[in-house]
């Protein structure tokens, strides 16, 4: 007979609102016992809040993940108040301001990197070797479209986002031999607080499912890739857009 698994731990990285907070209120339904990751301690405090009055088991985890060490703190944090992490989205994401070549400096591209390939680094080194002690674990890295369709004046972005997508790539190479997937999920443009005021409609206009996505869409992709069912899926990268890609 095989033995119950226990409580799965997940980190969701930027999980404060926007697409972090569906999914880490996803995955507590599911279950997992949840860390969610921000600045700022009062969404944070929200969020718990919300996952608790629904049953799940939540803890707020406020770091800077582009910090070393604050990420040291929050890996040693959550194994003591939750249990070591079996379970890492990496969603956390900054500014993402537009630029254009004559301007798109250095500390732009630095920018973006520290979220999508500094920060998945640091954070990999802290909990992977967990991970492989125990000889089970899943990464699922939050991408782009935009990786794929980037539009002038977001080659910064863009190509962070494609750094990424090569270090979730070494990455499932790497540590599938130890019981570790590792995946990524690439929405399209999925409307969150902070696309508040923005037109959809050119938009929507080029996506064949005739709809714009949820954030409830992407969660649910990230909590098959979290699961234990999906152990055999690793290095792919599923784009979430309603078919938007099908016109590239």
């Amino acid at each position: 007979m095989i033995a119950p698994v226990t409580t799965r731990v997940a980190l969701i990285t930027g999980s404060s609102r926007g697409l972090g907070r569906t999914i880490a209120r996803r995955l507590a339904r599911d279950g997992m016992a949840v860390a969610v990751n921000g600045r700022q301690e009062k969404p944070l405090a929200e969020l718990v809040a919300e996952i608790r009055a629904e049953g799940g088991t939540a803890a707020a985890f406020p770091a800077d993940v582009t910090d070393e060490q604050d990420v040291s703190r929050l890996a040693e944090a959550i194994a003591s108040q939750l249990g070591p992490v079996d379970v890492l989205v990496l969603n956390a994401t900054g500014p993402q301001p537009e630029a254009r070549i004559a301007d798109a400096d250095r500390a732009a591209f630095d920018a973006q990197l520290a979220f999508f390939v500094h920060s998945p680094v640091l954070l990999g080194r802290a909990l992977t070797p967990g991970m492989i002690a125990r000889g089970h674990g899943r990464i699922v890295h939050v991408d782009s479209e935009v990786a794929d369709r980037p539009q002038p004046g977001w080659s910064a972005y863009a190509t962070a986002k494609n750094a990424q997508i090569g270090l979730a790539r070494a990455w499932a190479r790497e540590l599938a031999p130890h019981g570790i997937t590792v995946n990524s999920v690439a929405p399209g443009w999925i409307p969150v607080e902070r696309h508040a005021g923005s037109s959809v409609d050119g938009y929507l206009a080029t996506v064949p499912a005739g709809r714009m996505g949820t954030p409830d869409d992407i969660a649910h992709v990230v909590a098959f890739l979290a699961g234990d069912g999906a152990g055999f899926v690793t290095g792919q990268r599923i784009v979430v857009d309603g078919g938007r890609s099908l016109h590239a």
